[in-house]
């Protein structure tokens, strides 16, 4: 509980730029040992893409479909992840900042973008994208209240995010490595951790 109790009192008001980190007790498919990236949050609800769940897509699947063709084959066997059950059929691409501006693109922090746009597909095919990028399919939202009660329902770490797990931590050390910022071992937390 204390453990807990410490992180709630520091969660500030809105969660942007932070790590949801699925507690051990979250059972649903969608966000078991999840670590979802917080790109929008206000009175209305909040939005993210979750960094640590792989799907059997690769981004060749995508440029195929949407007809464009990689200048290097390579390209096309990054990994496409499963962002969040919302909107499953529609592309996120969360990358550094660049200078280039996209056709639809989310200013996050002064270092991180979100776009949803076809443009950016074609430069990353290109080798003109993004230095570092993550591609979902589909995100995770939440309506008005629904994070807060979630989380006081302590079904979520919340930390602030750390671009070297978004883009450089394997895949399989993402949701541990997340809660090491806050000094936690998920390992040690039982699924009913925050109940005595």
């Amino acid at each position: 509980m204390l453990i807990y109790m410490e992180t709630k009192i520091n969660t500030p008001q809105y969660l942007v730029d932070h790590f949801l980190i699925a507690m051990p007790r979250l059972d649903d498919a969608n966000f078991t040992q999840s670590v979802t990236y917080i790109c929008e949050h206000n009175t209305e609800g909040a939005m993210g893409v979750t960094i640590n769940r792989p799907s059997d897509v690769l981004l060749q699947d995508i440029l195929e479909q949407i007809q464009i063709t990689a200048n290097r084959p390579e390209i096309g066997h990054q990994t496409i992840y499963h962002g969040g059950p919302v909107q499953t059929d529609r592309g996120f691409i969360l990358h550094s900042k660049t200078d280039q501006k996209w056709d639809a693109s989310l200013e996050v922090t002064d270092d991180i973008q979100l776009t949803s746009s076809k443009d950016i597909l074609k430069a990353i095919a290109n080798d003109e994208g993004p230095e570092q990028f993550l591609i979902t399919l589909g995100y995770a939202g939440w309506g008005e209240g629904q994070l807060e009660q979630e989380i006081a329902n302590n079904f979520w770490l919340s930390c602030p995010a750390d671009s070297k797990i978004i883009f450089n931590t394997p895949i399989e050390k993402r949701w541990e490595s997340a809660a090491s910022l806050l000094g936690i071992d998920l390992q040690l937390l039982s699924n009913d951790a925050g109940h005595a």
